[in-house]
């Protein structure tokens, strides 16, 4: 019962943060700026980011309880903490304020949170490891995007 009740607090807050992301990008992907940047030829449609975040907040919330069960430790919440930033700025940073090589350094700092939670926890945690496989993958995907946008723009 505890690892469901983590679950849907974990939900909660991946939701949550996902919508102040949103809110904070304001009209981002729709806006002039965006549009009309010179983006990668693998950018996908819009409406796969869609389903790709929730899919990986579905996942990462899944882990993090079993995670959380397992470690209900100060450094757990801290990197969760950090990995929650970091995702709701970059939003604001990239979209909003138009900072290119600022939302790269905060996707790249996004992205090695990701990689350190599968690599700290991976014996722990074993096959569960595969849940945070998605989020690695999207947010491998999402740095790219914007390293393509800061090279060529």
């Amino acid at each position: 019962m505890k690892l469901l009740k983590y679950f849907i607090i974990y939900l909660i807050i991946n939701f949550g943060a996902l919508a102040i992301g949103s809110w904070l990008m304001g009209n981002g992907p729709k806006s002039d700026w965006y549009t009309n940047l010179n983006q990668a030829p693998w950018t996908p449609p819009g409406w796969v980011f869609g389903v790709a975040w929730t899919t990986i907040m579905i996942c990462f919330s899944v882990y993090m309880a079993y995670l959380y069960k397992q470690f209900p430790h100060v450094n757990t919440l801290a990197l969760f903490a950090i990995q929650l930033v970091l995702n709701i700025i970059w939003n604001y940073i990239f979209f909003a304020q138009h900072f290119v090589l600022v939302g790269f350094i905060t996707i790249i700092a996004l992205t090695l949170v990701i990689i350190s939670f599968t690599i700290i926890y991976k014996k722990d945690l074993g096959a569960k490891t595969l849940l945070i496989i998605p989020y690695l993958i999207w947010i491998c995907i999402a740095t790219s995007l914007n390293g393509y946008i800061l090279l060529n723009n």
